[in-house]
C-alpha cells in the first residue's frame, strides 16, 4: 500500500484550491499529489471567488504568475480568509511571493513543484487549520459552559475568580462580590447568573449609589397607590421584578443604616411587602451584592451593619485590581480591540508593539474598565489597521518607555533594536539642528515617542559652525 494511499484511509481527501491560468501546472498537481489530495482548479476571478470566501477548500495554492490574481485589494481579500494560502512562485516572482508572506500567506513553494515538498506544505497548511478551528471551538465551547465569555484573562488570580464562580453557580445564600472600582464586579454576577440554574430567569441590576435615598427604598421594595405623596399607581420593586431570577445589588455601602435594617429583616425573612401594604410578597430571587468599598472597616467605623455584614459575606469573591494581573493586559486589550473594531466598523485588527509596551507598563488606576475606555477611544481615532502609540492618551504616551527598554539583556534583538532607534533620533536631532520637532517628523514617529527615546541617553548635538559662528 502506497504513502498516500495509507495516510488518507479514514478521512476524505484535502481539498486544494489551485488559483492558477497555467494548464501544465493544474496537469501537474492534479496527477501527481496522490489520493490523500482533491484538486479543485479556478482560472477566473469568478471561480477563484467562490473558492475564497466560499467552504470549497481546505487550503490554497496561489499561483504568483495568475493573471486574475493581481492587486493589493484581491491579495487583501485572498489572505484575509480562514483558509491557508501557499504561494507558488518560480525565480523571478520569488520576491512577490515572500512579500505575500509576509502579507499574511501560510507559506512559499517553488515552480515547478517538488511534489513530496509540496505534499508537506500541503499537509501542514491543513493540519493547521484544523488544530486552528478545534482551538477555537473549544475556546467557544468553555467559555459558553462557564458562562465567562464577557470575562478574559488567563492570569492565576483571574483563573482563581473563575473557580469560584463556577462554585456558587446554583447557591440559593447571597454572594458578596467586592473589588476596586472598574473591576468587573457586575461582569461576575452575570456570570454567575448565566451558568446556573436560573440562567433563564431575569437578571435585574439596581446601583443603589445612583438612586437618591428618598427613592432607594420604594425602587427595591415598590409601592401601593397612594403610598406616599407623588404616587400615581401601583409599581413593583426590583425584589419583585427579578421574580425566580438574580438581583444585583451594587455599591451596597451606600446604603443608609435605616435601609440596611429593612434589607436584612429581607434577607433574614425571605419575604417583603410594598411600601403602603402589608401583604407580604415571598422573595424568589437570588441576591448578588457588591461593593468597592471595606465593608469590614465600615463595620468599625458603624458606616454598616455587622449583622448585614455577616449574613451577606458568606461567599466573597474579590476582583482582582488590574495592576495584580498584568500579564493579563494583552489579552484583556485583544478582547475590547475586537469587540469595538466590530462595534464602529474599523479595520484595526493589530496594537503596535510601543502602544502595547505602554498599555503593558501603565499603572491602571481605573482598572480594566479604563483600559476598555483606552482601546475604545483608539480605536475611535486610530487612522490605520493598528492601534499607535499615537493613538493612546497622553497620560500613557507620558510614560518613560526608554526605561522598559533599558531593563532589556544586552545582546537581545529587543535591546539591539532599542539601540539603534536611539542612534536614529540622536542622527535625527543633529541633521535637524536640534528640532526636535523636525526630527521626530523626519522619522515619521511622535514627538512624544522621540522624547522617550532620548531621555536617559543624553544627546550631545553638533550645533552647526555656520549657526555657532552667527550665535556670536
Amino acid at each position: 500500500m502506497s504513502a498516500d494511499m495509507s495516510t488518507n484511509l479514514g478521512r476524505e481527501p484535502i481539498r486544494i484550491g489551485l488559483l492558477s491560468q497555467d494548464v501544465k501546472l493544474m496537469s501537474v498537481l492534479s496527477s501527481t499529489l496522490g489520493r490523500e489530495f482533491l484538486v479543485l482548479t479556478a482560472s477566473d476571478a469568478e471561480r477563484a471567488k467562490e473558492m475564497v470566501t466560499g467552504s470549497l477548500c481546505n487550503a490554497l495554492i496561489l499561483d504568483a504568475d495568475c493573471g486574475f490574481c493581481s492587486g493589493e485589494a484581491y491579495y487583501d481579500e485572498i489572505l484575509s480568509g480562514e483558509v491557508p494560502v501557499i504561494v507558488m512562485a518560480d525565480d523571478k516572482d520569488r520576491q512577490k511571493a515572500l512579500q505575500l508572506v509576509e502579507r499574511g500567506a501560510h507559506s512559499y513553494a517553488r515552480k515547478p513543484p517538488v511534489i513530496p515538498e509540496l505534499r508537506n506544505v500541503l499537509r501542514r497548511a491543513y493540519d493547521g487549520r484544523l488544530l486552528k478551528g478545534e482551538l477555537d471551538s473549544a475556546r467557544r465551547q468553555l467559555q459558553k459552559l462557564i458562562g465567562l465569555d464577557q470575562l478574559a484573562g488567563s492570569s492565576a488570580c483571574m483563573q482563581a475568580v473563575y473557580d469560584l464562580i463556577r462554585r456558587v453557580t446554583n447557591l440559593d445564600a447571597p454572594i458578596l462580590v467586592t473589588g476596586e472600582s472598574g473591576t468587573g464586579k457586575e461582569l461576575v454576577a452575570q456570570a454567575i447568573h448565566n451558568i446556573g440554574n436560573r440562567s433563564k430567569r431575569p437578571f435585574v441590576a439596581l446601583a443603589c449609589g445612583a438612586i437618591p435615598e428618598t427613592l432607594i427604598e420604594a425602587e427595591l421594595f415598590g409601592h401601593e397607590k397612594g403610598a406616599f405623596t407623588g404616587t400615581v399607581g401601583v409599581r413593583e420593586g426590583y425584589l419583585e421584578k427579578a421574580g425566580d431570577g438574580t438581583l444585583f445589588l451594587d455599591e451596597i455601602g451606600e446604603l443608609s443604616l435605616q435601609t440596611q435594617v429593612k434589607l436584612l429583616r429581607v434577607l433574614q425573612q425571605r419575604e417583603f411587602s410594598r411600601l403602603g401594604s402589608s401583604r407580604l410578597i415571598p422573595l424568589r430571587a437570588r441576591i448578588i451584592l457588591a461593593t468597592h468599598r471595606d465593608l469590614g472597616q465600615m463595620v468599625t467605623e458603624g458606616k454598616f451593619r455587622q449583622d448585614l455584614y455577616y449574613r451577606i459575606n458568606v461567599v466573597n469573591i474579590r476582583t482582582p485590581a488590574l495592576r495584580l494581573h498584568m500579564e493579563d493586559i494583552c489579552l484583556l486589550a485583544q478582547h475590547f480591540l475586537q469587540r469595538y473594531s466590530q462595534m464602529y466598523r474599523k479595520p484595526v485588527e493589530t496594537i503596535d508593539p510601543e502602544a502595547l509596551l505602554l498599555l503593558e507598563n501603565y499603572s491602571w488606576p481605573g482598572n480594566v474598565r479604563e483600559l476598555e475606555n483606552v482601546i475604545q477611544r483608539a480605536i475611535i481615532i486610530a487612522d490605520g489597521d493598528s492601534i499607535r502609540a499615537a493613538d493612546l492618551p497622553e497620560t500613557l504616551q507620558e510614560l518613560d518607555v526608554s526605561e522598559f527598554d533599558e531593563g532589556l539583556p544586552a545582546s537581545t534583538f529587543e535591546r539591539l533594536l532599542h539601540d539603534y532607534k536611539v542612534k536614529l533620533a540622536k542622527e535625527a536631532i543633529a541633521q535637524c539642528n536640534g528640532n526636535k520637532t523636525l526630527a521626530a517628523q523626519s522619522l515619521s514617529i511622535s514627538r512624544a515617542y522621540l522624547h522617550r527615546l532620548i531621555r536617559l541617553s543624553p544627546l550631545t548635538v553638533e550645533i552647526p559652525r555656520v549657526i555657532e559662528a552667527a550665535a556670536s
